[in-house]
């Protein structure tokens, strides 16, 4: 019935519309988000692609490609492709798994795990920023619908995958 509706009223008030939904209003909302964390975290050496793999290292714990591919809710070759940019530029370093030959063990470096904190400051405060004039059970709310959101899409991308 919303769709009729709207049909009636002609292509510009469906084309508005669309741009008012909360899949593109959540898409222009994740870019804006990405565009100034990766200008934050640039300076410290990160980009936002590494945040899971971080999050996943960050108390001096090892993991497998696979185990992080996982994590991060990503495929295997683009997690291999950031992996060998993060050990290029001295973010990550590998070691064999002594359980599996074929496979490494992945641990933060020295100099990853230095700057890390700076990084979780930096983004912490870039949400503060964003969520200025919200109040707590705003911000709350927003998280709890947010996470709702994603297990829906999770949940439908699992049953047509």
């Amino acid at each position: 019935m919303y769709l009729d509706e709207n049909a009636r009223k002609g292509p510009d008030v469906m084309e508005l519309d669309v741009l008012s939904t909360p899949g593109h209003l959540i898409s222009l909302a994740s870019r804006g988000f990405t565009r100034l964390s990766e200008a934050r975290l640039k300076p410290l050496g990160f980009g936002v692609g590494h945040l899971p793999v971080l999050v996943a290292l960050r108390d001096g714990q090892a993991s497998t490609q696979r185990d992080l591919a996982r994590f991060a809710r990503t495929e295997q070759p683009p997690m291999a492709q950031m992996l060998a940019r993060m050990e290029r530029d001295g973010l990550i370093a590998r070691t064999p798994d002594p359980a599996d030959g074929r496979s490494s063990l992945i641990t933060l470096t020295q100099a990853a795990q230095a700057r890390l904190p700076d990084a979780i400051d930096t983004l912490l405060q870039g949400n503060r920023e964003v969520l200025s004039g919200f109040t707590d059970a705003e911000t709350a709310q927003l998280v709890d619908l947010l996470t709702r959101l994603i297990a829906n899409l999770d949940r439908i991308a699992s049953a047509e995958g």
